[in-house]
């Protein structure tokens, strides 16, 4: 009688071997241990052709709800911008806006987010604008804008922009914009954040005149702003970073906390620029510490001269 082939872990039919003769069972017992192992391996084939389509179907689930994503942050900005210029072109009339308006001609199916949007609104109008979004009629949701002579509080710049909030909100979104992008911005890209705060770069703006111009003439001639050819570039592209003025009267900390506002954020959830700013802040202290040392070391001097 054959002995049980324990490599294989596999049952030989003795019964039958014995009945047929030794080579017979011998055969039938190697064919059995050689057909079993190809069942299997055909089974487990199977099996592991269907992991990879059913991967696929949820990689085409995942990236199907991750652009649905996309798209309704899309929308929702899209629609905070149209309520911000809706409610500035309802101010020019000095009429109270009502919730109902704003529903029906610019947040339409999205009201179930209307706090969401009218708060997201506010922020813009506060910080870009200089306007404040103010309800005082919470029976009949009547809203307000009341012009801020500060919109960053303390912000000593204004002086140097005439005056004028909402001027040095659009600057501070400029300057924002080519921090958070590495300290150099494309045209393209402040062209298309105007786009999405509702302004045409070259349509005439009640609040801006044509944006474009104050951008190229106000801003880059007052060297706030830096407008360069970027090298080895066809057809040509151009881009903007801080002016020497910016450097030396607008903090980066000041800018990413501009951001953070914006954002509902903290400055520390942009690590990499978070560092940069306090590195500045740090420059700016040492910068600071060695002019009051020099203005006390003159004036220790004329102050000994004038005694002998």
């Amino acid at each position: 009688m054959l002995q049980t082939p324990e490599s294989r872990g596999l049952p030989v039919p003795q019964a039958e071997g014995e009945k047929n003769g030794g080579h017979d069972g011998e055969t039938r017992a190697r064919t059995a241990s050689q057909e079993r192992p190809k069942e299997e391996l055909v089974s487990g084939r199977e099996e592991g052709a269907a992991e990879p389509a059913l991967t696929r179907k949820g990689a085409r689930a995942l990236a199907a709800k991750a652009l649905a994503r996309r798209r309704a942050c899309r929308r929702l900005n899209r629609t905070v911008a149209e309520l911000v210029q809706f409610l500035l072109v309802k101010d020019k009339k000095k009429s109270p806006i009502t919730r109902s308006e704003m529903v029906k001609y610019v947040i339409g199916d999205l009201k179930a987010l209307f706090p969401d949007i009218i708060a997201r609104a506010a922020e813009h109008l506060r910080y870009v604008f200089g306007f404040e979004l103010k309800q005082f009629d919470r029976k009949h949701h009547t809203y307000i804008l009341i012009n801020k002579l500060k919109p960053l509080e303390e912000e000593e710049e204004e002086e140097d922009l005439g005056g004028d909030g909402p001027r040095l909100g659009l600057l501070m979104m400029i300057l924002g914009l080519i921090y958070m992008r590495g300290n150099r911005a494309r045209e393209a890209q402040v062209w298309e954040m105007l786009h999405r705060l509702g302004m045409q770069p070259s349509k005439y703006h009640f609040l801006f005149g044509y944006p474009k111009r104050l951008i190229m003439e106000d801003f880059v001639q007052q060297r706030y702003l830096s407008y360069r050819r970027v090298p080895h570039t066809s057809p040509p592209e151009y881009e903007f970073s801080w002016g020497p003025r910016s450097n030396l009267e607008i903090s980066k900390m000041k800018v990413l906390g501009f951001v953070a506002k914006l954002h509902k954020k903290e400055p520390q959830h942009w690590p990499v620029q978070y560092r940069e700013a306090l590195a500045d802040e740090a420059d700016r202290a040492r910068a600071k510490a060695r002019a009051e040392a020099s203005m006390r070391a003159r004036a220790s001097a004329r102050a000994g001269i004038h005694l002998w």
